[in-house]
């Protein structure tokens, strides 16, 4: 059914109550990385890929804590995400963001893939035709 008002703004408080604690975890554990490249360790592609997409996150929160301090601007974080939509830190997307942005990413390597596959065939074509 449809939510009302109070249950849509407590649902919102919890989306971001939850993406700043999943991040402060994300930080948490990028310490301890960089912390061990301090001291020589090497870290894994998945660890470097994590620390990455950490700092990133924590770069991006800059802007979005603006619209959370100044008062009265969360009112144009949609528009404002509308324009660039990379702009929240990943912790704070939702699901079905993530899902589109799968979708995007797929669809975009399916066309790559078509585009690969005929110029292998017109190759193909030419070197029969030079051959024979």
């Amino acid at each position: 059914g449809k939510k009302s008002l109070r249950q849509k703004v407590v649902d919102e408080l919890k989306h971001y109550y939850d993406g700043f604690h999943l991040l402060w975890t994300d930080t948490k554990v990028a310490a301890r990385m960089v912390w061990r490249l301090l001291h020589g360790q090497v870290l894994t592609r998945r660890e470097r890929r994590r620390l990455l997409r950490t700092c990133a996150d924590l770069f991006r929160l800059v802007p979005f804590l603006v619209f959370v301090i100044v008062p009265f601007m969360e009112f144009l974080l949609p528009v404002f995400l509308k324009l660039f939509p990379d702009m929240l830190p990943s912790t704070f997307e939702t699901e079905s963001k993530r899902e589109e942005k799968q979708k995007k990413k797929l669809n975009a390597k399916l066309e790559l893939a078509k585009f690969l596959r005929e110029t292998i065939a017109e190759m193909a074509k030419r070197n029969k035709a030079d051959t024979g």
